[in-house]
């Protein structure tokens, strides 16, 4: 843990960790490139299958809490095992129900197994390079967006929807074994109680740290929800739109590995001032987007700064729980997913009530406006860090 070099153990932990998000994200994501075809299928409305899309549970908190002493090890090979199960029984899935109960369920192991890869990846990595290590594995999901997502439509499109839940099957094997040979046997945490374990959400500190990637991915939301029909508006080819959204999820591949260096010192100094600076991007599309190049450019940059906050909350979030509550480290773990995902729900809410009120463009203008929230949340809590660390 003192030494400041990955070896080469340490680097196939990281793909391995890597891999497995990959598949977690193209499982999660993928549905929604094969929506219309479920619907029409399953002769369902639209809106009826929007709801296969899972988010990642809510229930993983209490999961992680209940489970928080499980050797890690075992622990995660059984759910990458019930995670292949399932996928395997969506294959054979012929009615709604069965699917969406199928869904559900698949959203929590998912949530589980990308809170113990994030705890894994921070427990067993030098010190210094745990930054780049989590932003590896959070590019997992990147990486799902850019290449699992379009290639799950692409089988579907070729056979029917049912043979991408044997791609996310497959590939599910693929993690079940690269993990079976990889992860470590990592000695279980000492037993707590729930009532232990949820203090940790009742601590002011860790109440901040939550809302400071909520915010920062509502901030991102409130524009991206809408930003097929921005680009309508910029008079963008039809034809282009699913190419710029494909350049869009590229680029987050350069904010995800930005992210990593961004963690790898004073994290929360830095993230005051990226926020800033996500305002202003997202303040500028207001005007830029009168001109199709500058708004490209622009959405561009709104792409780069999207999830710089990714790794240095993750770590974040678990570090403070260190401090005030060692026995919850693992559900500290599993807080920024859920995070992400009010964030997401907040932001695209948000944006929607704006959208319906008036100018679409204005949905840029209040995205700035949380991003400054987010910064200001991410100031006080620096602030308050160093004022203990001059207690210390």
């Amino acid at each position: 843990m003192h030494d400041t070099e990955l070896s080469k153990r340490h680097w196939l932990l990281i793909l391995t960790l890597t891999l497995l998000t990959f598949v977690l994200g193209t499982s999660e994501f993928v549905i929604i490139g094969i929506l219309t075809d479920i619907s029409s299928s399953l002769n369902i409305t639209n809106a009826k299958a929007g709801t296969l899309v899972s988010a990642f549970a809510i229930a993983t908190p209490l999961v992680m809490s209940a489970t928080s002493h499980f050797p890690k090890r075992k622990w995660m090979l059984f759910l990458i095992g019930s995670f292949i199960i399932l996928n395997a029984l969506c294959v054979i899935s012929t009615s709604f129900i069965m699917l969406l109960a199928l869904r559900m369920m698949t959203a929590i192991v998912t949530g589980v197994l990308i809170s113990l890869a994030m705890i894994v990846a921070s427990e067993t990595m030098p010190i210094a390079k745990r930054g780049l290590a989590i932003s590896f594995v959070f590019g997992g999901f990147t990486l799902a967006n850019v290449i699992g997502v379009p290639i799950g439509t692409v089988i579907a499109d070729w056979y029917d929807w049912n043979a991408t839940f044997l791609l996310t099957t497959f590939l599910g094997g693929i993690a079940f074994l690269a993990s079976f040979l990889i992860l470590p046997t990592m000695h279980s945490t000492f037993r707590s109680s729930m009532r232990e374990q949820f203090s940790l959400l009742t601590h002011p500190r860790i109440l901040m740290a939550f809302f400071i990637p909520s915010l920062g991915f509502g901030a991102t939301y409130a524009v991206y929800t809408f930003l097929v029909p921005i680009l309508k508006g910029m008079e963008a080819p039809s034809s282009s739109i699913s190419l710029i959204l494909f350049g869009y999820g590229f680029i987050s591949i350069f904010s995800n590995i930005l992210a990593g260096k961004i963690a790898s010192h004073n994290a929360i100094g830095r993230l005051r001032f990226v926020f800033l600076v996500q305002a202003i991007v997202l303040v500028s599309l207001y005007w830029t987007t009168n001109n199709l190049i500058l708004g490209l450019v622009n959405i561009s940059l709104m792409s780069l700064m999207a999830i710089l906050l990714t790794t240095s909350t993750q770590l974040y979030l678990i570090d403070l729980a260190g401090i005030y509550q060692p026995k919850a480290t693992g559900l500290a773990a599993s807080l920024m997913p859920v995070a992400s995902n009010v964030g997401i729900a907040f932001g695209s809410a948000l944006g929607g009530v704006v959208y319906h009120q008036g100018n679409l463009m204005n949905v840029t203008l209040v995205g700035g406006l949380v991003a400054i929230f987010a910064s200001l949340l991410t100031f006080l809590s620096h602030r308050l860090d160093q004022k203990q660390k001059k207690l210390a």
